[in-house]
């Protein structure tokens, strides 16, 4: 017997109060995310992912699915947390929307939101294949703000 769904809680951010954006890289795609912290800006980042496909702010906030990496550096725990989220979109038919992410001491523990893609209702246009390493980069801005960037292949 499945356990009933929970609700998202207050520590999750929903895609609407992210900052992302799109950056071009030739046939492929870059996200970027911002954040107060670098858990939250591997959840833009990963709403920007989100946002290739469908309208994050779309998508129900029904089923909770845990995410745990561990990873020598920052890149390396982003590239494998996108890469857990796209075989969850390609492979088992899951959309996410609403994220909560820590990162300590090389390990991230994330919590991602969604439900199943319904073709009609969120229309996705592409299909992500995968992170890559290509101008893969977490830095922390001078101004103390957390930037988590990556090229997905579309």
């Amino acid at each position: 017997m499945q356990a009933p769904p929970r609700e998202p809680p207050e520590s999750s951010i929903p895609a609407a109060n992210l900052r992302w954006e799109h950056f071009p890289h030739e046939a492929d795609m870059g996200v970027r995310g911002y954040g107060d912290t670098l858990g939250e800006a591997f959840a833009a980042a990963a709403t920007a992912m989100t946002a290739i496909v469908t309208d994050p702010t779309e998508i129900e906030s029904a089923q909770p699915f845990a995410f745990d990496c561990p990873g020598p550096d920052p890149e390396l725990l982003l590239f494998d947390f996108l890469n857990a989220l796209v075989y969850e979109m390609a492979v088992e038919g899951r959309l996410f929307g609403r994220f909560r992410v820590e990162v300590d001491d090389g390990n991230l523990s994330a919590e991602a939101w969604g439900e199943p893609v319904d073709r009609l209702r969120h229309q996705p246009t592409v299909e992500i294949k995968g992170a890559t390493f290509t101008q893969l980069a977490v830095w922390q801005t001078e101004e103390g703000q957390w930037i988590a960037q990556c090229v997905l292949d579309i």
